[in-house]
């Protein structure tokens, strides 16, 4: 099952914004795409960090649609 999006604001650097443009052209995959991915695994990193009852939530490495 989908999971829900919520829009965000994000703010990046001229360079990111351009590599994540080519790297859309090329592989035709969405940009917030490549950002939500970008976000799990810094949340990955960091599992240790957040509070424990996060370790409920399916695994952030699951497969999305």
């Amino acid at each position: 099952m989908p999971r829900k999006k919520l829009s965000t604001t994000v703010y990046i650097t001229e360079e990111q914004n351009e590599l994540l443009k080519r790297l859309n052209e090329k592989t035709r995959v969405p940009i917030a795409e490549f950002i939500r991915q970008g976000i799990d695994l810094v949340l990955e990193k960091h599992r240790e960090e957040l509070p424990g009852q996060l370790s409920l939530l399916p695994s952030l490495n699951s497969p999305r649609k």
